[in-house]
């Protein structure tokens, strides 16, 4: 079965230091992917590589038979791929109601997009899209007046607006409350599916709870790859982990 998204021999240094060294990962269509390692292991590099903030020095990234790493971010977007960054990106003197329809208007320029109306390009969209993102209660609500993680939900549901295929995710639950990453949680498991998630976090029992199939990363390469199980067993994962407090502390 072919890949829907692959990373082959993908290497990238940053003065001198090489932060992927010919890294390989192939991700299924609509599996929910966790990415994790200690810090310097590589791991938002290897997000940045396949949205296209950083080109790779050798190797190759295909996402649905496309070659990315010779793309601009925009079209690496257009394409399909949606990231979340660690910060929330959202506008926050618009309501939830608005975010979300600026996200789907699928026009060029933020100020052409802030012109759409809501109304005419359907209240019943949005309306599922707040379902979807627990938001529907907020949906008139400002977004400068969101929890952190209503927030983190928000710029979710402006991904899935966007008709990402694909959806990077970087430390989504830091920062959340205990109950708001039960609900991340939740969320995530409606989204897998019908949308592919690539999920870099440190929290392994946030790990364990979401992911498919685990990839861990050292050193700028591919350690292991299992379930949440496997993995912690692991002989090479065991020995990186040696006196670092184990992997649960990724």
């Amino acid at each position: 079965m072919t890949p829907y998204l692959e990373l082959r021999n993908v290497s990238v240094s940053f003065n001198g230091f090489k932060a992927l060294n010919e890294f390989n990962m192939s991700v299924s269509k609509g599996e929910l992917r966790c990415l994790i390692g200690p810090n310097g292991a590589g791991k938002t590099t290897a997000l940045d590589i396949i949205c296209g903030k950083v080109k790779p020095s050798a190797g190759s990234v295909v996402f649905d038979g496309t070659a990315l790493e010779g793309l601009e971010e925009h079209r690496i977007a257009r394409a399909g791929v949606g990231r979340k960054f660690q910060v929330p990106s959202v506008f926050r003197d618009l309501t939830v109601a608005e975010n979300l329809e600026v996200a789907r208007a699928h026009r060029p320029g933020v100020w052409a997009n802030l012109r759409w109306d809501a109304r005419r390009s359907g209240r019943k969209d949005i309306e599922r899209l707040a379902q979807l993102i627990s938001l529907t209660e907020h949906l008139d609500r400002p977004a400068a007046y969101l929890s952190h993680g209503q927030t983190q939900w928000l710029e979710i549901g402006m991904l899935v607006a966007q008709d990402a295929e694909l959806i990077l995710m970087d430390e989504p639950t830091a920062g959340m409350t205990a109950q708001e990453t039960r609900k991340t949680a939740e969320l995530f498991a409606r989204l897998k599916g019908k949308h592919t998630l690539l999920v870099v976090e440190h929290d392994m029992g946030f790990v364990k709870a979401i992911g498919d199939v685990i990839s861990v990363m050292h050193l700028g390469q591919l350690l292991a790859e299992g379930t949440a199980a496997e993995v912690e067993e692991h002989p090479e994962v065991r020995r990186a982990y040696l006196g670092s407090g184990g992997i649960t502390n990724a």
